[in-house]
């Protein structure tokens, strides 16, 4: 199934239904069609190509729709870039992913302009929003012709592309075809129960692939009508559960914490609610008390996966309380195994990275062909997390191999963190691992060494990260220390370093 289908398919079924609502607007199953129908034949028009790359730079709004079926409908490749990243970032992702076309929000103007001179690549803007001198989206898309593109795409042609962080301290681009995703999408509305009758939340960026791949897009190939939330506030998200009768969204354990956690919590607001699918990091024991005891209709879903994969293990809510603290069994449509170091699947009780094989997989690490040789072993795409799984089939993972942290449902890995704090002058040697934190779960912490002579402040070197990093990857906490403790081959042995923080409470994995 390609992805323009899937909407062509909605659009049919449910013409006149809303298949977007966002901010008090909705827009029709038929419009959103036509939309994607205009966007696409426009961009042909100026010269986008089957498998150009067109980067998007936007919060969660009607346009984010429009866009991304257009796109894919055009045969071009979408970029979807992080609205958190800082300009080195962005202007390394936009050069790194060859996008020659880029759509913007207004509000992050003065971001693109600050990087438009360092992309060569970059042919043509386009704004979201009025003023500039760019030409507005409005404008661009009321050029094209309505008509379905006369353009020939394959299922295992690329058509999307999110960026993940790498081994190597900078972001990867997860190239993925129709195929990919719509696995995806099939597993997701099958595991989630997502139906025509629904009303979806997309509460979290639809930059990331939970938002995009694992329920804006399930919602649209069930029929459902999805919400927008364009910034996360438990008040904004209790008046649009209530204005718009929301039933089910995805949503990361910290959001659901705020909104238990908020002093003016009225169940009555969240009247509708029936479905919550979470991921990123396992719910708090008192959450899922606290969701059980105020919203007792709301049946919760944990998710695993990953973006390279999508969504490969799944646990329902009838499973609970025995399988409570695992991530699942292998969800519907996906096969997931756990490996051993010579890449053979192992048997229940041991331990072994978990893996997945299908055309739920990722297309390439988009022109990494290193870090893409790595991600396979034996036949098998590896997560880099190792599991153990029960007798029954229900994995428990161990342990992250690569030491990502997990703040707030956003992965942010050490090392890129580290490789900004080796460009200050005055470090010598420094490490950044996770310690908890009762908001966001976990925040990065840097222990650090300076050399001979050399002298910097905590702040100094946090405002030092804030120029080159989001402002979430940024450390919470810099310890200066005279030295680390070491493995015989030199590696610094970052989990002495955690155990001091993490020794009265079992780590969240």
């Amino acid at each position: 199934m390609l992805t323009g289908d899937m909407l062509r398919r909605s659009a049919e079924r449910f013409p006149n239904k809303a298949a977007i609502l966002w901010q008090g607007e909705a827009l029709s199953y038929r419009e959103l069609d036509r939309a994607a129908n205009r966007l696409a034949n426009t961009l042909i028009d100026q010269g986008v190509k089957k498998g150009d790359k067109v980067g998007i730079i936007c919060r969660n709004r009607t346009e984010y729709g429009i866009v991304f079926f257009g796109v894919a409908r055009s045969g071009a490749v979408l970029v979807n870039v992080s609205v958190l990243y800082a300009p080195e970032e962005l202007t390394f992702v936009l050069d790194k992913a060859d996008v020659k076309f880029l759509i913007y929000e207004d509000m992050f103007a003065e971001k693109v302009d600050a990087v438009r001179d360092a992309l060569p690549k970059l042919q043509q803007l386009v704004r979201i929003g009025e003023g500039g001198n760019d030409e507005s989206f409005a404008q661009f898309n009321a050029k094209g012709s309505e008509d379905y593109p006369d353009v020939e795409i394959h299922e295992d042609d690329p058509f999307c592309m999110t960026y993940t962080g790498g081994t190597t301290g900078r972001p990867k681009g997860v190239l993925c075809s129709h195929r990919n995703r719509a696995i995806t999408a099939h597993t997701v509305m099958v595991e989630e129960t997502i139906d025509e009758r629904d009303v979806v939340g997309i509460v979290t960026p639809l930059f990331h692939v939970a938002a995009l791949n694992i329920m804006f897009q399930p919602a649209v190939l069930a029929g459902a009508t999805s919400t927008f939330l364009s910034k996360w506030s438990v008040p904004d998200f209790a008046a649009m559960v209530r204005e718009t009768g929301m039933t089910a969204a995805f949503m990361v354990p910290t959001q659901v914490a705020m909104v238990m956690s908020d002093p003016d919590f009225r169940a009555e607001d969240y009247a509708t609610w029936r479905k919550l699918s979470f991921a990123g990091a396992p719910m708090p024991d008192w959450v899922q008390k606290e969701m059980l005891e105020k919203l007792p209709k709301v049946q919760m879903t944990q998710i695993y996966g990953q973006s390279e994969m999508g969504v490969l293990t799944s646990l329902r809510p009838w499973y609970l309380p025995e399988k409570l603290g695992s991530v699942g069994r292998q969800a519907y449509n996906v096969d997931v195994a756990l490996l051993d170091l010579e890449g053979t699947p192992v048997g229940p009780g041991v331990v072994g990275e978990i893996a997945s094989r299908g055309e739920n997989v990722m297309l390439e690490y988009y022109d990494e062909p290193e870090q893409t040789e790595a991600f396979w072993k034996n036949g098998w795409a590896v997560t880099g997390d190792l599991g153990i799984m029960d007798e029954d089939g229900f994995i428990t993972l161990v342990d992250r191999a690569k030491d990502m942290i997990i703040s707030g449902g956003e992965n942010i890995y050490p090392k890129e963190i580290e490789n900004v704090l080796y460009d200050h002058p005055a470090v010598a040697e420094c490490a950044v691992f996770g310690i908890p934190d009762d908001k966001w779960g976990e925040v990065p912490a840097a222990y650090v060494t300076l050399k001979a002579e050399a002298g910097i402040s905590e702040e100094d070197l946090v405002a030092h990260c804030a120029e080159h990093l989001a402002r979430f990857k940024r450390p919470r906490l810099v310890e200066f220390v005279d030295s680390f403790p070491k493995t015989p081959i030199g590696k610094i042995q970052k989990n002495i370093l955690r155990e001091n923080y993490w020794k009265d409470r079992e780590k969240k994995i």
